[in-house]
């Protein structure tokens, strides 16, 4: 089964809530006071947005947790699952029970990896689950509840969730789990999360990147060996690197500008002009 995700529901207008929220802490006028300019387009979107901006690079969260959206998603492994939970602030999950769902037959839907079919393994596992689906089947005509026989099914099993989540704890995943470290397929649910935001409120929704983004930390945290494996380590600098320029500034020990590196810069200059 194909990993989906939708946009249930969301705050109504994400920009303009999260406008008036910072408003609230930042201005003299009440919120009624800050509607009513935005609704007689004393204050238009642009000016929300910049605003926001600045809010942003302060690090002032706490009025991201205004901003909340609903999401189905389907497809997916209790393998990710056990991930999923893992975050705990901000959110609210609502997950398929095995306990009150009997699967019929024996049939139970799965995830097959990719690495597991270029291993050309797929064949294997799938005979597997199909022997752990009979002796499913048959506890469950035994009178075993199946509560009690879904004790027999793999972390492949696919499940599913209805969340709620505020955009302060959905940047915070996709900090994480958009990184190339993390999970396959809990990078593809990361993915799919941003791309649906992007859709509704495309302002708020290029926030949502791995913690190395431009807009977020802008710098890798990870271990170094990490990040010289990383694809994409070449346009984001290490947070230890920085450290040793910082160090070398404070110590009055960068390297001063070549002839060459002036030689170049005033190339640069006569090409320009």
């Amino acid at each position: 089964m194909a990993i989906q995700v939708t946009l249930i529901s969301h705050t109504p207008d994400p920009l303009r809530s999260l406008y008036m929220a910072y408003r609230t802490c930042y201005s003299q006028l009440t919120p009624q006071q800050v509607l009513k300019r935005i609704d007689d387009e004393r204050i238009d979107r642009e000016t929300m947005r910049e605003f926001i901006e600045e809010r942003l690079k302060t690090g002032h969260a706490s009025p991201l947790e205004q901003i909340v959206f609903e999401f189905g998603i389907s497809g997916v492994s209790r393998a990710f699952s056990h991930q999923f939970v893992r975050h705990r602030v901000g959110i609210s999950f609502e997950q398929q029970s095995q306990r009150y769902v009997t699967y019929r037959g024996g049939e139970f839907p799965y995830t097959v990896p990719e690495t597991v079919k270029r291993a050309g393994l797929e064949e294997r596992m799938d005979e597997l689950f199909d022997r752990v689906g009979d002796l499913y089947e048959e506890m469950v005509a035994a009178g075993v509840p199946a509560e009690d026989a879904r004790f027999l099914l793999p972390n492949a099993t696919n499940t599913n969730f209805k969340i709620t989540v505020n955009f302060q704890s959905l940047l915070h995943i996709c900090d994480l789990r958009l990184c190339t470290r993390a999970q396959w397929e809990f990078r593809k649910v990361a993915a799919l999360l941003r791309a649906e935001v992007m859709k509704v409120t495309p302002e708020l929704g290029r926030y949502l990147q791995p913690k190395c983004g431009e807009h977020r930390l802008g710098y890798c945290d990870e271990s170094e060996k990490d990040w010289e494996a990383c694809p994409i380590g070449r346009v984001r600098p290490h947070k230890q690197v920085l450290f040793r320029i910082y160090d070398q500034y404070r110590r009055g020990e960068l390297q001063p500008l070549r002839d060459e590196d002036w030689a170049a810069i005033e190339e640069q200059e006569l090409a320009g002009g």
